[in-house]
């Protein structure tokens, strides 16, 4: 399972509880889009992930973004992904990045609201924010592969679903033929 979070806004302690928690510690890899806020967040991520692919956000400390890079591309499942914090980018910079990279899917944090959807001809995923979540139901994603794709849901901590959704590069941006 891929695990994807962003948004934790934590000073001292990762704020996973719950499912998270429990998602983080059993994914074959975790994606966090920023924002941690401090490196000791960041460490007990490391800690709690295992493997750990991150990159920095516009509330992240120096010690963090010195740290991360703002841009990380990685494979799983058979789905290449872009992953950025968001907060620099508009829609057109997101699709562009995305295509740079050879990429099905961008993930973004940044609103704290859970989404999925297309943009232009790749997938945007923003999996919200388990800890923070402001306006928003607090939740995280999980994907894990299915055929050609990946199936994936959004899950709050308290473990309730949702919305279960696809990521299948052979039918086209979120899912869609």
């Amino acid at each position: 399972m891929l695990t994807v979070v962003s948004d934790t806004h934590g000073t001292d302690d990762p704020r996973l509880d719950g499912r998270t928690a429990t998602a983080v510690a059993d994914a074959e890899a975790v994606v966090h889009a920023g924002d941690f806020t401090t490196e000791r967040v960041l460490d007990a991520f490391h800690d709690a992930a295992g493997t750990l692919h991150a990159v920095s956000g516009n509330r992240d400390t120096a010690g963090v973004t010195d740290r991360l890079p703002a841009r990380r591309v990685l494979e799983y499942g058979g789905v290449r992904f872009v992953v950025v914090h968001g907060h620099e980018h508009s829609e057109q910079a997101l699709s562009l990045a995305a295509r740079e990279a050879g990429a099905d899917c961008v993930v973004v944090g940044h609103s704290h609201r859970p989404t999925l959807r297309a943009l232009g001809d790749v997938t945007l995923l923003n999996p919200g924010s388990h800890a923070d979540p402001r306006r928003y139901r607090p939740a995280h994603a999980e994907l894990e592969t299915d055929g050609d794709g990946l199936a994936g849901r959004f899950v709050q901590p308290d473990g309730t679903l949702l919305e279960e959704f696809r990521i299948d590069p052979s039918a086209g941006p979120a899912g869609t033929e």
